[in-house]
C-alpha cells in the first residue's frame, strides 16, 4: 500500500493512503479501523423503499447480494445509482461517499440480464454436448470389448457369421453419425475428435477381420470333403477281403472232400457304376482239380 506524508494537521498525523479504487484518502487511525462502521442506507426499487444495514467499508457488489434476497432480482441484473451515477460492483461504499442515511436507487439492467441468459444457455448446451460425448465414449468401450472378442474367435480359426459382422459395423457407423451431429467447441471439441479417431480405427480393424473371416471359410471347405471319401474306400477294401477269404475256404473244402463237387453261391456287391443292377447274385463253380478220382457205385 502506497503511503505519503503531507505534514501534520489538527485532524491527525497527516498520513494518506491509496485505496484499491484508485482514490487517495486519509489513513484511518488504529482506533477507528478496529471498530466496524455499520450504516443504514435507503434503497429505492420502483415504488418500494428498503432499509439496509451494511458495513461502510463494503462494496456495492455485496450490497447487491443483500438486495437480491429482498427483491428477488439476480445480483448480476442490478445496477445501483448513487448521486445519479452508476456505481461499479467492485467500488467501496465509503470511498464513494455513502454515509449513514444515504439514498440509493436500484434498477434492473436488461443488457446484463440478456448477457446472463446467453451465458446460461451456452452453459446448458455445453453440458449437454459433454454428456453426449461421454455416452458415446461409454458405448465405444463396449464395442471395443466386442471387437476383441471377434478377433479372438477368428484368430482361433472359427468362422463367424457375416450377419454378426455386418450388424457390428452398423453399430459403429451409428455412433459415428451421432458424434458428427454434436456441435461443440473448446475442450469438448478435442474429446469429440479423439472419439472419432477411435471409432474409425475400430471400423478399419473390422474390415481386416472380415477379410480374415472370408479366407477362413475357404480353407474349411477342403477338409470337409476329403474325410467323406475315406470311409467308403475302407469299406470296399474290407468287403473285398471277405470275398477272397470265402473263395479260399471254398477251394480248400473241394480239394479235401472225396464226394461230388459242391456248388457255392455267394452274393456280390457291384462297385462299378457301369454294371447292371439286375445281376445281384451269381452262381460260382469252382474249377475242377486235375486229379484222378475213383468213383464207387
Amino acid at each position: 500500500m502506497m503511503k505519503m506524508t503531507i505534514g501534520t494537521t489538527d485532524v491527525g498525523d497527516g498520513e494518506w493512503e491509496l485505496r484499491p479504487g484508485g482514490m487517495v484518502v486519509q489513513r484511518r487511525t488504529d482506533d477507528s479501523s478496529n471498530v466496524p462502521h455499520v450504516i443504514r442506507v435507503r434503497v429505492k426499487y420502483g415504488s418500494v423503499h428498503h432499509e439496509i444495514s451494511i458495513n461502510s467499508q463494503s462494496t456495492f457488489g455485496e450490497l447487491k447480494k443483500i438486495l437480491s434476497v429482498k427483491t428477488g432480482v439476480h445480483h448480476q441484473d442490478m445496477k445501483i445509482l448513487y448521486k445519479d451515477k452508476e456505481r461499479d460492483s467492485k467500488m467501496f461504499l465509503d470511498l464513494c461517499g455513502v454515509k449513514d442515511g444515504s439514498r440509493l436507487v436500484l434498477k434492473e439492467d436488461p443488457i446484463s440480464q440478456e448477457k446472463r441468459f446467453l451465458e446460461m444457455r451456452k452453459l446448458v448446451v455445453k453440458e449437454k454436448a459433454n454428456k453426449a460425448v461421454s455416452d458415446i465414449s461409454f458405448q465405444a468401450d463396449r464395442l471395443a470389448e466386442k471387437l476383441s472378442a471377434f478377433d479372438a474367435v477368428i484368430g482361433k480359426g472359427v468362422k463367424v457369421e457375416e450377419e454378426n459382422l455386418e450388424s457390428f459395423l452398423e453399430m459403429l457407423m451409428n455412433q459415428l453419425v451421432k458424434l458428427d451431429a454434436i456441435l461443440v467447441d473448446g475442450d469438448i471439441k478435442l474429446k469429440k475428435k479423439i472419439q472419432e479417431e477411435r471409432l474409425q480405427k475400430y471400423v478399419e480393424a473390422l474390415d481386416v477381420l472380415k477379410i480374415k473371416n472370408s479366407l477362413q471359410s475357404q480353407t474349411h471347405v477342403k477338409p470337409q470333403t476329403q474325410p467323406q471319401l475315406k470311409p467308403q474306400t475302407q469299406a470296399q477294401h474290407k468287403e473285398r477281403d471277405v470275398v477272397t477269404a470265402e473263395e479260399e475256404t471254398s477251394r480248400k473244402c473241394t480239394a479235401s472232400s472225396p464226394g461230388p463237387p459242391v456248388i457255392i453261391t455267394t452274393r456280390w456287391e457291384t462297385f462299378d457304376s457301369h454294371s447292371t443292377s439286375g445281376t445281384e447274385a451269381k452262381t460260382v463253380k469252382p474249377p475242377h482239380p486235375k486229379l484222378k478220382w475213383v468213383l464207387f457205385d
